[in-house]
């Protein structure tokens, strides 16, 4: 199959591209820069240069490919209303060009992540990214084999990335450890390696209208989160009060609160996924976090 990628020289997508190519796919990978571009080459992809604000790009990588998987997305919170806007008039830009061929196309979202995979479609009141959630299943009914994967809010591996590596980088600069509350509250998470699998798995085989769980650990706690941190940097693990925590967490605040175990029983079942990388605390424990 020929998938055309977004976001391939990211963070999922860097995994991703080798993943797709061992398993006997051509990739075409979007590029924004020569640099992009190089790292595309050196893992065998070829290169389609462009951005996600040009559509006509990537109308044109859609309709030469038979499969898309979208995985870019800016995520600079500053800029996150912005940056949803850009990610829908993208999916219509991809289903638009697939309508009516069957042909795959697979989008990652995050958000909204609780529960199981037999969930409706986000919400039109929750995350700004749900709208492009919604496009995508909606062209389902228009003769494209869409699917969502719904990411982890903690996507982890041995470089110090996402959510989990800020939460370091504040333990390191304010000497604490924290977490709201008690700590009890859970988040999902999955090794980046075993997300590309998913994705790989999901262009491949996922039904129209699929909704998929890209979680491993099903539940978290922010607490052991904390003291694995605390215990590798030596700096204490304690509660931070409600009111500081703006001050003290930044926009992680609004996200250390929540409560977001999720189900991927049904995942596992329809694609034969099975996640085999470390888990987080165990990522964490290895000290992959502490440079």
């Amino acid at each position: 199959m020929r998938v055309f990628v977004t976001g391939a020289s990211g963070f999922i997508g860097s995994a991703l591209v080798p993943d797709l190519i061992a398993a006997g796919h051509q990739v075409v990978g979007l590029a924004r820069s020569d640099a992009s571009a190089a790292a595309l080459i050196a893992a065998g992809a070829e290169v389609h240069r462009g951005t996600v604000e040009d559509l006509d790009s990537l109308r044109a990588g859609a309709a030469a490919s038979e499969g898309v998987i979208h995985l870019a997305f800016n995520h600079d919170f500053s800029q996150h209303e912005a940056a949803a806007r850009a990610e829908l008039r993208a999916i219509e830009t991809f289903g638009d060009a697939l309508e009516g061929s069957d042909r795959p196309l697979v989008i990652a979202t995050g958000g909204g992540l609780v529960g199981t995979e037999q969930d409706d479609a986000p919400p039109a009141s929750a995350s700004p990214r749900n709208a492009g959630a919604r496009a995508a299943l909606s062209f389902a009914e228009r003769g494209v084999r869409s699917s969502i994967v719904r990411l982890a809010p903690a996507v982890h591996d041995q470089s110090k990335r996402g959510l989990v590596g800020q939460l370091v980088d504040i333990a390191r600069e304010k000497g604490v450890s924290g977490y709201l509350g008690d700590g009890s509250n859970r988040w999902t998470a999955v090794h980046r390696l075993d997300a590309a699998r998913l994705f790989c798995l999901a262009v491949e085989k996922a039904p129209a209208g699929s909704v998929l769980h890209g979680v491993a650990d099903e539940g978290v706690t922010i607490r052991a989160i904390a003291e694995v941190i605390g215990r590798h940097l030596n700096v204490p693990v304690t509660a931070v009060a409600a009111e500081d925590a703006g001050a003290h967490f930044g926009f992680l605040a609004g996200f250390l609160g929540l409560d977001m175990p999720a189900s991927n029983a049904l995942t596992r079942e329809l694609l034969s996924w099975q996640p085999t990388h470390p888990g987080l605390i165990d990522d964490l424990d290895n000290g992959h976090y502490d440079s």
